[in-house]
């Protein structure tokens, strides 16, 4: 028998492997570096907080942790419509973005294991929790009759190359923000279970520990390397980076607010939050960081969101393409703006706060 609501909207690649989101600037993102560089690092400045992580990584304190149990053991066709595509969208770049950082630190492990132990153990023990982490997400895709070619997306995949600073400031908050995410719709689904649509969200507070462990260890390695922390270039890329995190799950989460809607949050109000904390915990290593708490920073990010509203009707109009970019072009410089605008807003800076507490 068909299951008529078996894959809402998606296509496949063969049956049951779904064809991956079509890469934009706003999906994960696979990455490369230099690796020679990351070798020469000098770690002695902060090799015991290194050493000290890389015993929290052999105990491996999640090692029994990604275990289906009986409530997965259930149709789930009662998920359906929107609310199944939006979850299955969902799975698919939690699953991406946790393969990206396996692909990452997999290869760092291999090439840093005869020129840095140190750094390859910490590497490769990280690319353990990663590939836990995709594969758990994969499997719940299969409970919806999809999953990813995980072999398909490596080869598929353009890879962007970053120097290894900024491998740092990316994959630091990265993690941070993955914590966050994870241990906020966590708690709320503890005091309303009756939102967990879904045996997954149990896993979470868990499973946001290995993401904190892994944002402490690109802390500590940031402050083994002091110009990634402590000259007016620092201060700039922070900025940067702090920006392109936020304003990428942003403009992801408000576009995908069903998704939340069905847990029971406000996505706007969830992203506020995981925001604010996420930039609440840069400040504990970042020389600088944004002012998160100004309504401007959220008044131009929505506008960005009603920007891109505009560009997809455009784009599935029967407008010719030509006279689609025309359409496009000021809402692209419109969003350009106000992302320019709020670059330039004027930092908090942590310097003085941070030696304080050191």
């Amino acid at each position: 028998m068909v299951d008529s609501l078996k894959k809402p909207g998606f296509d496949e690649l063969r049956p049951g492997v779904k064809v991956p989101a079509k890469e934009t600037l706003l999906t994960p993102r696979f990455y490369t570096t230099d690796f020679d560089e990351m070798a020469r690092m000098d770690l002695s400045p902060n090799e015991d907080e290194l050493l000290a992580i890389l015993e929290e990584f052999r105990a491996d304190y999640n090692r029994h942790h990604f275990v289906r149990d009986a409530e997965f053991e259930q149709s789930w066709n009662h998920i359906d419509g929107e609310t199944r595509q939006v979850f299955v969208e969902f799975l698919e770049r939690s699953c991406t973005a946790e393969f990206s950082g396996f692909l990452l630190y997999k290869e760092l492990g291999r090439r840093l294991k005869d020129k840095n132990p140190l750094l390859a153990e910490c590497f490769n023990l990280m690319s353990r929790d990663e590939a836990r982490h995709a594969g758990f997400l994969n499997k719940a895709m299969s409970d919806f009759n999809l999953s990813l070619d995980l072999g398909f997306l490596t080869k598929s995949r353009k890879y962007t190359f970053f120097k290894p600073k900024f491998i740092f400031y990316a994959t630091y908050l990265s993690e941070k923000i993955g914590y966050w995410r994870y241990i906020t719709i966590y708690r709320h689904l503890e005091a309303h279970p009756e939102d967990r649509i879904y045996p997954i969200f149990r896993f979470f507070e868990n499973w946001c520990q290995d993401e904190n462990r892994h944002g402490d260890f690109f802390d500590a390695l940031m402050r083994a390397q002091p110009d990634t922390l402590n000259d007016w270039k620092a201060k700039l890329w922070c900025r940067f980076f702090l920006l392109s995190v936020f304003a990428t799950m942003y403009l992801n989460d408000i576009q995908r607010s069903g998704f939340y809607s069905s847990l029971g949050l406000d996505a706007r109000e969830y992203d506020i939050h995981v925001i604010k904390k996420t930039n609440e915990t840069a400040g504990r290593v970042f020389p600088v960081i944004l002012d998160v708490e100004k309504p401007e920073f959220y008044d131009r990010l929505d506008v960005c969101i009603r920007n891109n509203e505009k560009l997809s009707a455009i784009a599935s109009s029967n407008t010719p393409k030509f006279l689609q970019l025309f359409q496009k072009l000021p809402l692209y410089l419109s969003s350009g703006w106000q992302l320019l605008k709020l670059y330039f807003m004027k930092p908090i800076d942590m310097t003085a706060q941070q030696s304080l507490v050191r």
